[in-house]
């Protein structure tokens, strides 16, 4: 007999069909961590004019929407959010056009995971970035206390199925590494949709990734690694030698599996284990390679060429990033860490750095060769990085701290709008279109 969960799922595959194209996740929506490609790439323009004011200087709406690192997601033309507010958290959806509340649900949950150790006035709240399915409207989200739970988006977020991590998985603490303190964020990685499958870093003794039904949620496999979950915003998919893979920065590696044939199976692994067990950035895969970076005891960006016999390193450069995630464009790779720095993809060789953008940092890449950065106290800044890449640090326009605290959220550009948010929960939206 099928389960309740299952006759819900199956009515939520059944209206997928029947979704109208307008409501339709687009190639300009941003519905996962880093967006549509999980690369940063947005399929939009920055809106920039020569001559006029920059329409990311004008805010067209402000929302509360909880404590936490969480970066919003934006499909259909709603933006979905996870924070925490008087020890609850809340789920909210906001129509994208002007902020206003469709819905929300919420759940009693601690400001830290049960776990956490270190630096709790840098972050409070959920860090991980919602996860949407485009092809049943179903929401995923994490919480640093282990709360993965799954929602109907078409159902004003009605509640599917919900575990905890720690109640069913038992990850331990992070270790103390070097001679660094003993830091322990909670679970901090978005979950990823692929397939019929949610993949989360659970970091236990069952495997690092678990692979769970994305209807009922129950548990379908588990990777060969076992390591204890990193403290990243989240994996990406690539192919290698034309299988598809997960790529997963753990707390001692950096882990690429397969997704099929022999699911869950080790391809490569590189040993990356950073002072505070702490290394922030997430894997960034270009092509047939994986760039990881990360500061106190590395100090460097490495560039792996990943292959089905494992990880070959291509070069290794001095310049890091201790919070922002790289990203690719053509033959250069920037990264926003106190500046802006260039590098040359192919050779690592460092190109060019400017501008002042603090430690925390996120950026985008527009489809009118602009780059979009969010850092430190909320400094909004638009540089010039294409066609013809310049030799230099070329800033168009640049704000006042628009923030109250640090920007840990990853900055959003969808469907012609640009949302920013700060670990206080203050959503900025500014409307792009000319």
């Amino acid at each position: 007999m099928p389960t309740k969960n299952n006759l819900r799922f199956a009515l939520l595959l059944i209206g997928s069909v029947i979704w109208s194209q307008a409501d339709r996740v687009r190639a300009e929506d941003w519905p996962h961590w880093r967006g549509n490609q999980r690369n940063d790439h947005s399929a939009h323009d920055s809106g920039w004019q020569a001559g006029k004011k920059w329409p990311a200087e004008r805010t067209t709406w402000e929302k509360q929407v909880g404590e936490g690192g969480s970066s919003p997601i934006v499909a259909a033309g709603k933006v979905f959010t996870l924070g925490w507010i008087a020890n609850k958290d809340l789920v909210t959806c906001l129509d994208a056009a002007t902020g206003e509340k469709l819905w929300q649900q919420q759940y009693v949950a601690p400001r830290y995971g049960r776990k956490a150790t270190g630096d709790e006035g840098l972050y409070s709240g959920p860090s991980g970035c919602p996860e949407f399915d485009a092809a049943t409207g179903v929401l995923y989200t994490l919480n640093g206390d282990g709360e993965l739970r799954a929602w109907n988006t078409r159902e004003a977020g009605k509640l599917i199925w919900r575990k905890n991590l720690y109640d069913e998985y038992d990850m331990p603490q992070r270790p103390k590494v070097g001679r660094s303190s003993l830091r322990d964020y909670g679970y901090t990685s978005s979950p990823l949709v692929f397939n019929d499958w949610l993949l989360v870093e659970t970091g236990s003794s069952r495997g690092n990734v678990i692979a769970f039904d994305k209807a009922t949620g129950k548990e379908v496999w588990a990777s060969e690694n076992k390591d204890i979950a990193g403290h990243t915003g989240g994996p990406v998919v690539m192919q290698v030698a034309g299988e598809p893979c997960l790529v997963v920065q753990t707390v001692k590696n950096l882990l690429v599996l397969k997704l099929s044939q022999t699911p869950g199976k080790t391809v490569a692994e590189y040993p990356w284990l950073t002072e505070y067990a702490n290394s922030v950035v997430s894997p960034c895969v270009h092509g047939d390679s994986v760039a990881i970076t990360a500061g106190y005891n590395h100090e460097k960006l490495v560039r792996l060429r990943i292959t089905a016999n494992g990880a070959e390193k291509v070069w290794e450069s001095p310049i890091f990033s201790c919070v922002c995630t790289p990203v690719v464009v053509g033959e250069r790779l920037y990264v926003a860490y106190q500046q802006l720095k260039c590098i040359d993809w192919q050779t690592g060789k460092p190109l060019w750095t400017g501008g002042r953008f603090g430690e925390a940092g996120s950026c985008i890449a527009t489809a009118d060769d602009k780059l979009i950065i969010w850092g430190g106290n909320g400094i909004l800044a638009l540089t010039e990085i294409g066609p013809q890449p310049p030799t230099k640090y070329v800033e168009l326009a640049r704000t006042d701290p628009l923030a109250d605290s640090d920007v840990w959220p990853h900055v959003v550009l969808a469907a012609e709008r640009l949302y920013c948010r700060d670990r206080q929960g203050k959503l900025k939206c500014w409307q792009l279109s000319k």
